[in-house]
């Protein structure tokens, strides 16, 4: 132990010793520093939260009582829905979704200008010195390689040229989406440099997510619908239809009692009375379609709506600057207790 604490105390005279060198790499680190941190562009983040309504739903009850009234049976919707909220984040990250986002309109904070998404990503977006000399070289090279791109052409999720590829991962990667395990509340959030933009991408992505779940799960009761109105309007038709069919005999048969125009008569009654049942079945089973619809329709709560960022959320330039110094303090220290014995014994060897 003492000869420990005496190895200590050394080391702390030897590194006090030099703490000019400590304080000159210090003072450097400060300036580097600023410098990295001024030269990162702000970036602004917008939260909103989302509370999605359970999907263990039955059936029964005053629904189940209707549908059976009608001679319909809904089945049970409390099983496991396909559509986990676990796959959201999946679902905002896939290729079809973000290249939806590339037409939606956008406007500064400073209203100079007011654009799509994709210009905006592809033109106005701002980068350190450091990455736009690194990149320049490889810009060069694209500008010879890739060929220029036919203007006022639709966009094809399946075939994204090399602008697209590349737009639709950095705007993967500004978005974000977080499920909590308990609540199975849903968090959306979006970076970006002008808080405005930040806060209007935000609020489209909440509202393009909710459709795209309330689709998914009411596409196979859409469709139901869809298949009952049109033989809402075929029963109707053909009611009609026969209805004035028998109205037409009638009137032209009227004071007639041979019995074979009474058994026409009473033929085209059976076929009017049959056409009305049918009509008034499929009335019933219209009206429960659309109860369907409104069943599994999903309703939200946005706990927490998109509003403009005050503050930038991105770079922290008191971190960054404290990174420097204490990388500094630790390599020169370093430098001081074992690459300076190092250095001088290697050059002696020499």
């Amino acid at each position: 132990m003492e000869e420990q604490e005496i190895d200590l105390i050394e080391l702390a005279r030897k590194v006090w010793a030099e703490r000019r060198l400590i304080f000159k790499w210090c003072g450097i680190a400060v300036i580097v520093g600023i410098v990295v941190a001024f030269s990162i562009p702000r970036e602004y983040k917008t939260i909103a939260t989302l509370a999605p309504e359970s999907t263990s739903k039955s059936n029964t009850g005053n629904m189940g009582a209707l549908a059976a009234m009608a001679g319909i049976n809904l089945g049970n919707s409390s099983g496991e829905d396909a559509l986990s909220p676990d796959l959201y984040p999946d679902i905002v990250k896939s290729t079809p979704f973000l290249t939806e986002l590339f037409d939606v309109q956008v406007e500064d904070m400073k209203g100079t200008y007011q654009t799509t998404v994709y210009t905006y990503l592809k033109e106005h977006q701002q980068a350190p010195w450091w990455s736009v000399v690194l990149s320049a070289p490889f810009k060069a090279i694209t500008l010879f390689k890739d060929k220029p791109e036919e203007e006022g052409s639709a966009r094809n999720p399946f075939k994204l040229t090399s602008d697209e590829a590349s737009i639709a991962q950095t705007l993967s990667q500004c978005i974000a989406v977080t499920i909590d395990k308990k609540t199975r509340i849903t968090t959306v959030s979006v970076t970006m440099q002008d808080p405005l933009v930040s806060a209007t991408l935000t609020d489209t992505v909440l509202v393009r997510l909710q459709n795209y779940i309330t689709n998914y799960r009411t596409t196979k009761a859409k469709h139901d619908l869809a298949f009952t109105e049109k033989l809402y309007k075929e029963a109707k038709a053909d009611y009609h239809a026969a209805q004035k069919k028998y109205a037409d005999y009638v009137d032209g048969n009227q004071n007639v009692i041979l019995q074979s125009r009474l058994t026409e008569q009473q033929r085209l009654q059976n076929d009017m009375l049959l056409a009305y049942n049918i009509y008034n079945q499929v009335v019933q089973q219209l009206q429960m379609a659309k109860v369907k619809v409104q069943e599994i329709t999903p309703v939200y709560a946005v706990v927490q709506p998109a509003t403009v960022p005050l503050r930038p959320a991105k770079p922290n330039k008191m971190m960054i600057l404290i990174g420097f110094i204490f990388l500094a303090g630790v390599g020169s220290a370093g430098w001081i207790l074992f690459a300076k014995d190092m250095a001088k014994s290697w050059k002696k060897n020499k």
